[in-house]
């Protein structure tokens, strides 16, 4: 039976909302280190995290740790989208509850790593978010695409393609259950990384 875009999105956004929270803390720890590991290896110079909404994996021990020692960035939303902005203190609730810095002047127009909080996952490896498109229309005016992961506390994936061609896509997808790799020509540069297994 076939399901579109809104119904996955639906259907996944009911099993997140509804997902026990007395493991949140451990599948947490289990995606930051999975996530870790994948940063260690690709050693990127820049990277862009994002600061959690409750459903979504609480990655902010990882990125600050790594904003002591790479450039880090965050969300900034601006009007139907988003601008990257350093990541620093003190943090103020923006648009849909989400935690920002504040704004800057400073215009980054590419970054390495980008780590992306998905609802689901189809097919064709591309996101489904809430329905706002604005990663889509952050990612469309980069002009350098980053090595982009997903993380997920509770993996929502769909067999069939559902997405459509402006949906940012994965090259590496994390819940605390799963790693899986797309196009792993572009980033696998070292042997240990690709030697990774799918499930951990």
């Amino acid at each position: 039976m076939s399901i579109d875009k809104a119904s996955f999105r639906k259907l996944c956004m009911k099993k997140l909302r509804t997902a026990s929270t007395c493991a949140k803390k451990y599948k947490d720890h289990k995606v930051m280190a999975t996530l870790d590991a994948l940063l260690e290896e690709l050693n990127p110079d820049t990277i862009l995290f994002y600061l959690p909404l409750p459903f979504e994996a609480d990655i902010r021990p990882l990125l600050n740790k790594y904003r002591k020692i790479k450039k880090t960035y965050v969300p900034f939303m601006v009007e139907e989208s988003f601008k990257m902005v350093r990541y620093r203190l003190p943090l103020t609730r923006g648009n849909f509850g989400v935690y920002e810095p504040k704004n800057s002047l400073l215009k980054i127009k590419n970054v390495d790593v980008a780590i992306v909080p998905v609802v689901g996952v189809d097919a064709d490896a591309r996101r489904v978010g809430f329905g706002k498109g604005m990663y889509d229309r952050f990612f469309s005016r980069l002009t350098k695409k980053p090595i982009t992961i997903f993380v997920q506390l509770d993996e929502c994936l769909c067999k069939e393609k559902v997405t459509d061609h402006y949906d940012v896509q994965a090259d590496i997808y994390i819940t605390p259950k799963l790693v899986k790799y797309y196009r792993k020509q572009r980033y696998a540069k070292s042997d240990s990384l690709r030697r990774w297994n799918c499930h951990r």
